[in-house]
């Protein structure tokens, strides 16, 4: 009743309605999309693509392209190059004064850096679709197919695959303008959840045509993926709050102030962003392990492929960890300024009980960001190689994916974020939020 009471809230707010229904309908482009196959190739002898990204870091990206990836679509590169630039402008951020000036320039800078990163995507789209071209040549050859491609057709295709993500990238920044937000995150998502359905099917039919378990194991299996989405939602609205004591002040005949409050500062104020970068920078190596897997010798192509192209091999799972771990504390030092939180408690008369305002105020948040962030940063990691520990134990390799990883955590992320900006909308129009108990965060009674 609850959740029947909450539709018709929103059926009757007509701006979120709206959003809402651009979402859906940009959503519903994209999927169409993944099944535009590129011009010249034969879906029939697609086979052997299928097969290729079955495992290994090939069986992400085409997770992350909602299965574009391996039925060769238009969409076939997916968001991945855009996120992999956007890393690096934001690295860049850290290193060269120029670009440090144009984050702290506001709407105008952010503007630029957009525009930076959009030129950089199509620089790494142009490097991409031809290794991937390539790449499918390769493949459908070995398996008996025909695909013989000409300079031109390269050209052409490479041509419509760099148009295809840019349209990807602008789908999603247009839910971000028009829909209910977090664009880039929901056409991730929804990669991700078109997955689901076949994997929860083949895992069933797996176990029920095996001795090892059967459907007791299935539905343990459904009982810890359970208790790991929850584990997922501890991590990504965890927070210590620290006391904030505002001084009175008095204004004519009237005083302000005197409260007390909290900073809610974030166990994991990255949210998602370290798996997406860290998982961005994996692909890199992606083309040169395809092409090494058909040499293995003790070349620098075999060495990538064996390192690489193993999910399940021990120094790709360090990587990956290591990676993680970095970018969160990296992620977090952008999104989290304790120099500006300090200037705007001084700008408020207030301050930390038994802490000097100013530099003081900044080195103790940072102080406390920094104890937060390390074991919030190594739950992240751990989580994210979860799915190598329950392809050990059997389980089936799409279905092991939502065991932790990149698909569990942009899960929870993007759902709750979504969920906030409902719940947001509703509030503001004095209606019920989706939760009374408040669990989603953003909800202010």
């Amino acid at each position: 009743m609850k959740l029947i009471n909450t539709i018709k809230n929103i059926l009757k707010i007509e701006d979120l309605r709206n959003r809402l229904g651009v979402t859906l309908l940009f959503v519903l482009i994209y999927r169409l999309g993944c099944f535009v196959v590129l011009p010249g190739i034969n879906p029939a002898d697609l086979e052997a693509m299928r097969n290729f990204t079955n495992s290994g870091l090939m069986q992400l990206l085409d997770m992350f392209s909602g299965g574009a990836f391996s039925q060769a679509s238009i969409f076939a590169l997916g968001i991945m190059p855009y996120i992999t630039a956007s890393i690096v402008i934001q690295l860049m951020g850290m290193v060269l004064p120029s670009f440090k000036k144009m984050q702290q320039e506001g709407e105008s800078g952010r503007m630029k850096l957009n525009q930076y990163t959009r030129y950089l995507t199509v620089a790494i789209l142009l490097v991409q679709a031809p290794a991937y071209l390539i790449n499918l040549q390769m493949q459908v050859n070995a398996a008996g197919g025909h695909a013989s491609l000409s300079w031109f057709m390269m050209l052409y295709l490479t041509l419509v695959l760099t148009a295809g993500a840019m349209f990807i990238m602008w789908l999603g920044e247009k839910i971000t303008d028009k829909g209910i937000g977090n664009g880039i995150s929901i056409i991730i998502l929804v990669g991700i959840i078109a997955r689901f359905p076949g994997a929860i099917i083949q895992e069933f039919v797996s176990r029920l045509n095996t001795a090892q378990g059967g459907l007791v194991m299935f539905l343990v299996e459904i009982i810890i993926l359970f208790a790991v989405i929850a584990g997922g939602v501890m991590l990504v609205q965890g927070t210590r709050k620290v006391p904030v004591q505002y001084a009175k002040r008095i204004v004519g005949n009237k005083q302000y102030g005197g409260a007390r409050q909290y900073i809610p500062l974030k166990v994991n104020a990255a949210n998602v962003m370290p798996i997406i970068f860290a998982q961005a920078l994996m692909f890199i190596p992606i083309t040169l392990a395809g092409f090494g897997a058909h040499q293995q010798d003790s070349g620098i192509l075999g060495t990538i492929s064996r390192v690489f192209g193993d999910m399940n091999g021990i120094w790709y799972n360090a990587v990956y960890f290591l990676m993680i771990v970095a970018f969160t504390y990296f992620y977090t030092a952008i999104t989290v300024r304790p120099n500006d939180i300090a200037e705007g408690l001084k700008k408020n008369s207030g301050f930390i009980p038994g802490i000097k305002p100013g530099k003081k105020t900044a080195e103790y948040i940072d102080s406390i960001m920094s104890r937060i962030t390390l074991p919030g940063s190594l739950f992240l990691g751990i989580v994210a190689i979860l799915p190598a520990f329950a392809r050990f134990f059997g389980v089936n390799q799409n279905f092991a994916q939502f065991f932790g990883g990149t698909s569990l955590l942009i899960l929870v992320g993007v759902v709750l974020d979504t969920l906030q900006q409902i719940e947001t909308h509703l509030t503001m129009h004095h209606y019920d939020g989706l939760m009374k108990s408040g669990k989603i965060k953003g909800r202010t009674n």
